[in-house]
């Protein structure tokens, strides 16, 4: 008999066990790990990018409004105000001011001694919201605070009295005037006479100043005790006011 179990063939080899029970796959490729931190990077970087360029945006448009509040003037209601954040320049430019040149009127031989009121040069003055009344009077346009200076010149003394310039004030044309400052000068005796020429003349200034509340339709004058004895020369006597 043949032996049918014997060959000298050798039995297959038997194939290595996989470690789990799972099946035989083919995953998919994984993308490589340089690629994908690029794009990570590239990512935040145009995030933060996008931040920085809004918060920059925010304070510019922020500041560049917080400038325009300051150059722009602002209107409340029918009364036309300046923004508050205006140049003092013009903040100034609209205040109320006088700047008063006196008027010289015609001596005579025969005039004689009186006191009263100085008339004023209107064509030589600077009025900014003030009014005069009957070319001796400034009338007050707007109420507050006003810087009052004046500064008489006298020309010739009185033997009698001190020289004396009064700033006079009164509420209204009708009103009782009152004093609202005064000031006094000497000159020397020899020169209280009218002789003599211009040039040995001997001069005094009686100037004063203060600050003044007033009301509007408040009126102002300059009063001295002679007429004859004021210095008429061009800036030599002087008056005026200012708001602050």
């Amino acid at each position: 008999m043949i032996n049918t179990y014997q060959t000298s063939m050798a039995p297959p080899p038997v194939p290595p066990r996989l470690a789990g029970s799972q099946p035989v796959l083919f995953p998919a490729p994984l993308p490589p790990r340089r690629h994908s931190k690029s794009l990570i990077r590239f990512l935040v970087a145009v995030v933060l990018l996008h931040l920085f360029l809004s918060i920059g945006g925010f304070i510019y448009l922020y500041y560049n409004d917080k400038m325009l509040s300051f150059q722009l003037p602002s209107r409340k209601g029918e009364e036309g105000q300046t923004a508050q954040f205006s140049s003092e320049k013009q903040d100034t430019s609209h205040k109320a001011l006088a700047q008063m040149a006196i008027f010289h009127p015609p001596h005579s031989s025969d005039q004689k001694s009186a006191p009263g009121y100085l008339q004023w040069n209107i064509n030589h003055s600077v009025l900014r919201n003030v009014a005069y009344y009957e070319n001796t009077w400034l009338t007050i346009l707007e109420p507050g605070d006003y810087y009052v200076y004046s500064g008489v010149t006298f020309s010739r003394g009185d033997s009698e009295r001190p020289l004396v310039s009064r700033v006079k004030l009164r509420k209204n044309e009708n009103a009782e005037v009152s004093v609202a400052m005064q000031a006094y000068c000497n000159l020397s005796s020899s020169s209280s006479g009218s002789s003599g020429s211009p040039s040995s003349r001997h001069l005094c200034t009686a100037t004063q100043a203060a600050v003044i509340t007033l009301e509007r339709g408040n009126q102002l004058s300059v009063w001295v005790q002679d007429l004859l004895l004021v210095n008429y020369e061009e800036k030599a006597t002087t008056f005026g006011m200012y708001k602050l």
